[in-house]
């Protein structure tokens, strides 16, 4: 398992009962999590700080329950890179802390490729890849179905100081963003993809993991240039193995240089040795 574990301003203090207790820079959040399936509590006590908490509702969904005041975001730093937080309606903040892992390989392989890289980053949420890729120096197309998740990207952008960086940020269907970049003629050197278990495009399109991923990963082949840097798949469905996203790329790919790797994420709990798993992935790197 690889561990970010070089956060200054995000922190689990501790996780019990099916909830993590988390700092993000000043705010202490609880949060459910379906892996945290013990009982016991390593520090009671700090519990009683949390500024809020998302309960879960019986009938699905949820909602926060403040316990002090929050502002309406805030921002977290990761080395050089800042990010906007917010809690949103399901659970979530914008962020996926534990994916700083895979943000500090794509900077490295950018920034030793010795040569101007694209990037495509499909189902690219709040940002947090495209930040990390603009931020290597690479050029970056950054696509997500959802308005609101590519404006917070841009926020994001801005925050990091790379507001002026060679970023297209673009609100669509990912796959038939792929078909036209197909009939353009254009290529990428690195891709990137995130999908959802479960999703609609902005047209009702309706996308199921295990139904499309390798489709989707076929189809990609066609905008990968003749000199690929990498491919990565992220995903937290859960049930799928890691050495399942790693089977596709090896049947899709069929490259015979470079290397396939597979594994899982995860974020350390302060002050103990517990680790919380946090999704899985699938790389190829050249």
């Amino acid at each position: 398992m690889e561990i970010a574990s070089d956060w200054k301003d995000y922190e689990i203090l501790d996780m019990a009962n099916g909830e993590k207790l988390e700092r993000w820079n000043n705010i202490i959040l609880i949060r459910p999590d379906p892996q945290i399936i013990w009982k016991q509590k390593s520090f009671e006590s700090k519990w009683k700080d949390a500024n809020a908490k998302y309960n879960r509702s019986n009938t699905g969904g949820g909602a926060w329950e403040y316990k002090k005041k929050l502002p309406e975001s805030w921002q977290v730093k990761y080395k050089d890179l800042s990010f906007n937080i917010k809690p949103m309606g399901f659970k979530h903040t914008g962020l996926f802390p534990e994916q700083a892992v895979n943000w500090d390989w794509m900077i490295n392989k950018i920034k030793n490729a010795n040569r101007e890289i694209k990037v495509l980053n499909l189902f690219a949420y709040t940002g947090g890849a495209t930040v990390a890729c603009s931020y290597a120096g690479a050029q970056v197309v950054h696509v997500d179905s959802s308005k609101g998740m590519v404006s917070w990207a841009k926020e994001n952008l801005v925050s990091s100081g790379l507001g002026d960086r060679p970023v297209r940020l673009i609100i669509d269907d990912v796959t038939k963003f792929v078909q036209r970049e197909i009939r353009r003629g254009n290529k990428y050197d690195a891709i990137i993809m995130d999908p959802p278990s479960y999703g609609r495009g902005k047209n009702g399109e309706v996308w199921q993991f295990e139904n499309n991923i390798a489709d989707l990963v076929e189809l990609c082949m066609q905008v990968l240039s003749d000199k690929p840097l990498f491919f990565l798949i992220n995903s937290y469905t859960t049930g799928i193995s890691s050495k399942v996203l790693e089977n596709i790329l090896r049947l899709n790919l069929k490259i015979s240089y470079g290397k396939y790797i597979s594994g899982e994420i995860g974020l350390p709990m302060k002050d103990s040795n517990l680790v919380l798993p946090c999704g899985i992935y699938g790389r190829w790197e050249n």
